[in-house]
């Protein structure tokens, strides 16, 4: 093992980080009425201040109807402003900026959304739960141009980089997903015609951006269950975006609808998920049903290494490694595996200054990967356990209980 990269600069399409760590796009939850906040602009400012190279913003719908939660980002004019603010702050701090930008398809509801959520294919989402109706071409052609109108957003609210979000079951990844792709058109059937959506999102980007800032994308390798994508369509959809000229790809699995822990890794705190929800007969039916709709799914450091190494020997492009990043060793790993950046959401939800920390010589972050902060994050906002004052005994009891068996 040679040097450390960790530290060093590196480029990113026309941008350059100062070192080679990447806040990941986990929804803050920090964005009522669909607009930035005083809490996200200080949220992402500590990060910068905390040594990250670039932190990214998390999930702004494109268009109204690709919103999955209440508090999420909405790209339209009005925002700039607010964005703006949001993007001088980060810079005044010396870190880059990116904002991931998606749509959620049929991950949605009429109350968040005014209509009945969209899919690539129609039927019924037990995640909402509500009815989908499928995309006509004239829609699709609409929302693919909506990528390319948030990206010129992005440019005039000061952001380095947009990350188009590819993966995780969201609208891109539910045309990819033969799971959720029945079509008979030319927008279904082969891979190939389920990357028709992909590509015509991506291209509008690219026009939008016209190289005046990086373009990144996040991927699945692998759905995480059986009838999703497996690791070689994956891999294929990874070369298509390498041929778009991508400047680079986050590696990433698992589909939020289906096999969420997957994504996340660990188990999901129901009383934690629960005791924030408004609705009563939602609230019942997961406290009843959410230890099978959301099974656990074993955390270890690195859980995607294995199969990222197979990304990396097939593209030639930058690769943006995600997936239990918590300690320098495990980060300067993913570094000597020939991987150019790395991206934290955990490690950063606990201690924002963990960059920071690890140039001063700490190994590994406080996270317990207990997950209140996913738990807490739909409905709420995303804060570590370790932050919220005193939780009530219920929760507190959770989180104990989910510690003990980790092991901790």
């Amino acid at each position: 093992m040679g040097e450390s990269k960790l530290f060093t600069e590196a480029k990113l399409g026309p941008i350059t980080l100062r070192n080679r760590t990447i806040r990941s796009a986990a929804f803050e939850g920090m964005c009522p009425g669909n607009a930035p906040s005083e809490q996200l602009y200080d949220y992402h400012t500590s990060v910068a201040r905390g040594g990250i190279g670039m932190t990214t913003v998390a999930y702004a719908a494109v268009t109204r109807d690709g919103l999955s939660f209440p508090r999420q980002l909405w790209m339209r004019p009005e925002i700039v402003p607010a964005l703006r603010h949001l993007t001088d702050g980060v810079h005044a701090e010396g870190a880059k900026v990116s904002i991931q930008l998606g749509h959620c398809g049929n991950m949605s509801h009429s109350a968040i959304t005014g209509e009945m959520p969209l899919g690539a294919s129609g039927g019924f989402n037990l995640y909402s739960p509500t009815f989908v109706r499928q995309l006509d071409a004239d829609r699709i052609k609409k929302i693919a141009k909506a990528y390319g109108d948030a990206v010129r957003l992005a440019k005039d609210s000061g952001f380095d980089c947009v990350e188009v979000h590819a993966g995780h079951g969201y609208l891109i990844s539910q045309f990819l997903s033969p799971y959720t792709n029945h079509r008979k058109d030319s927008f279904g059937g082969s891979l190939d015609n389920r990357m028709t959506f992909m590509r015509m999102c991506i291209d509008e980007v690219q026009e939008a951006a016209a190289g005046e800032i990086a373009v990144i994308a996040k991927v699945n390798m692998r759905d995480g269950f059986k009838g999703g994508l497996e690791i070689d369509d994956c891999v294929t959809v990874a070369k298509e975006l390498e041929k778009k000229g991508l400047d680079g790809l986050v590696l990433s699995g698992g589909f939020v609808s289906k096999a969420p822990m997957y994504v996340m890794r660990g188990e999901m705190p129901i009383k934690t998920l629960t005791h924030y929800m408004d609705c009563w007969w939602l609230k019942w039916g997961v406290r009843l049903a959410g230890r099978f709709m959301i099974p656990t799914v074993k955390y270890q450091d690195l859980y995607f290494l294995e199969d990222a190494l197979r990304f990396r020997s097939e593209l030639k492009m930058p690769l943006i490694y995600v997936g239990g990043c918590v300690s320098r060793s495990g980060i300067d790993k993913v570094l000597d595996s020939g991987f150019e950046f790395v991206q934290m959401g955990r490690a950063l939800i606990n201690e924002p200054d963990f960059v920071n920390r690890m140039r001063d010589g700490e190994e590994r972050c406080g996270c317990d990967h207990v997950n209140y902060c996913i738990g807490r994050m739909y409905t709420i906002d995303m804060v570590c356990h370790k932050h919220c004052g005193d939780l009530p005994k219920c929760l507190k009891k959770e989180i104990e209980d989910i510690k003990a068996r980790n092991g901790k």
